[in-house]
């Protein structure tokens, strides 16, 4: 039993140690270009406070926060998974025209702050508190 504890404690040990460093500071220039040019499309004044490389076990990402708090993530191929501006709308062109004709027919004095994507689903947040989750072909599935 003994033997087996201290086992999971050096398996844990190395897990954490391997872990700690997922997280590495890069240059704007070392973001792939398909990032760079969405930053430069999306968020030409902006200032980037912090950008970086996050190395997870089977992925690799890449995080862009802005002074003002809002921030970018995007994939390997710098296609851009996530957008969050707080409390202020997302810059026109980054939510789809579908998600868009929803929202202001269901939500005409609410914009967009937040958009996550992936695969299979867009979740899209909106000012009002609203979280509108649409599927891969732009159809509206959930509200929460």
């Amino acid at each position: 039993m003994k033997k087996m504890m201290l086992f999971l404690a050096c398996v844990f040990t190395l897990v954490t140690t391997a872990c700690a460093d997922n997280h590495q500071p890069i240059e704007r220039h070392q973001l792939p270009e398909k990032a760079q040019t969405f930053l430069s499309t999306y968020f030409p004044d902006a200032k980037i406070s912090l950008a970086r490389k996050e190395l997870d076990v089977m992925e690799l990402n890449y995080d862009v926060i802005f002074t003002d708090g809002s921030k970018v993530e995007f994939d390997r191929k710098g296609n851009w998974t996530e957008v969050d501006c707080l409390t202020n709308p997302l810059p026109s062109g980054i939510v789809p025209e579908a998600i868009n004709q929803i929202i202001r027919s269901h939500y005409p004095e609410a914009q967009a702050t937040k958009i996550e994507r992936d695969h299979r689903e867009v979740e899209v947040k909106l000012n009002n508190r609203v979280e509108l989750t649409f599927n891969k072909h732009m159809q509206l599935i959930d509200i929460d």
